[in-house]
C-alpha cells in the first residue's frame, strides 16, 4: 500500500478513484483532503479464509493548517466475480460495521484469525480485552450467556479523539433498531460532546435455535463541554429471524448485557 515515490496528491486521486462509495464521503472532508501535505499508509487487519478475503487500511493524512485527518478504507472480495472492492469510511467503527455487513463476514470483526486460519469468534477490536485463542470456535447459547455477565467493566482512563463527535453520537442513535434506545433527552446532552473514545467490549459468535449468530458490544464514550463523560453501548448481532445484521443502542452497559442475554435465548 505505501510507494514512498507517490506524492499525497497521486496518492489521494488514486484511493478516491477506486472507492465504490466515494460520492459518499462529506464535501467537508474532500475539502480537508485538498490541503494534504504528507500522507502514511498501514494496514490495520487482515482476516483471510478460503472464499473471504477482508482487510481494513489506515491512511492518515497532515493538512496543511496543522491538523491531521485519517480515512478507514475496506478492502474485499464479494464482489462480482469475486472482483476486489474498495470502500472508504471517516471512521473505524464504519468500516468495521461495512465490513459486518458484507456476505461472508461477521459482526465484531477486526482480522483476528483463529490458530487454524479459520474466523475466530472471540475478537478484540479498539483496545479490545477479549483476544481470540485455539479454541476460538461458535460457542453454544449457555456459554454466551456465562462470558455476557463476566466480563469485567470497561477499563479506565480512556483516550479521547476530538473528531466531530456530536455528530458520531447522532449516528449511533439514529441507527439504534431497539425501541427502548435512548431518547430524546439523551439527544440533546449528546449535542455538547467534543470529545469521543470507542472501545469494542465483547465478541462472540454462537449458536443460537440452531443457527450461527455474532454478538459484539461496543462503548461510545464522550466527553462533554461540561467536563462530564457519558456513554452510549452498542449491540451489534445477527440473533434475528432472518439473520440479518441489527443494531441496538442503550444507555448502561448492564442493560445492553441484558438485551443480548435476551437474543441469545430467544429469537
Amino acid at each position: 500500500m505505501n510507494d514512498p515515490y507517490e506524492t499525497t496528491e497521486a496518492h489521494l486521486e488514486r484511493l478516491l478513484g477506486r472507492a465504490l462509495n466515494s460520492f459518499d464521503l462529506p464535501d467537508a472532508t474532500i475539502e480537508r483532503l485538498d490541503s494534504a501535505l504528507a500522507h502514511a499508509s498501514s494496514l490495520h487487519s487482515s482476516h483471510h479464509t478460503a472464499t473471504l478475503h477482508l482487510a481494513t487500511y489506515r491512511h492518515a493524512y497532515l493538512l496543511s493548517d496543522g491538523g491531521s485527518l485519517v480515512l478507514w478504507e475496506l478492502v474485499h472480495n464479494t464482489g462480482r466475480d469475486s472482483a476486489e472492492q474498495h470502500e472508504l469510511y471517516t471512521e473505524e467503527s464504519e468500516a468495521r460495521l461495512a465490513a459486518s455487513r458484507l456476505p461472508a463476514g461477521f459482526p465484531g470483526f477486526d482480522g483476528a484469525d483463529g490458530a487454524d486460519g479459520a474466523p475466530c469468534g472471540l475478537v478484540g477490536g479498539l483496545n479490545g480485552r477479549l483476544g481470540s485463542g485455539p479454541d476460538c470456535g461458535l460457542d453454544t447459547g449457555l456459554e454466551l450467556l456465562a462470558s455476557l455477565m463476566s466480563a469485567p467493566p470497561t477499563p479506565l482512563p480512556r483516550m479521547y479523539v476530538p473528531e466531530d463527535s456530536a455528530d458520531h453520537a447522532r449516528r449511533v442513535l439514529r441507527r439504534a433498531e431497539n425501541a427502548d434506545r435512548p431518547g430524546e433527552g439523551t439527544a440533546r446532552r449528546l449535542k455538547a460532546a467534543f470529545a469521543h473514545h470507542i472501545t469494542q467490549v465483547f465478541g462472540r459468535q454462537c449458536r443460537v435455535e440452531g443457527k450461527d449468530a455474532g454478538f459484539t458490544l461496543y462503548e461510545h464514550a464522550f466527553l462533554l463541554l461540561d467536563g462530564t463523560e457519558t456513554s452510549l453501548w452498542e449491540v451489534e448481532h445477527t440473533a434475528t429471524p432472518d439473520g440479518r445484521h441489527m443494531c441496538e443502542v442503550y444507555g448502561a452497559e448492564r442493560t445492553a448485557r441484558e438485551a443480548m442475554e435476551h437474543r441469545a435465548r430467544v429469537r
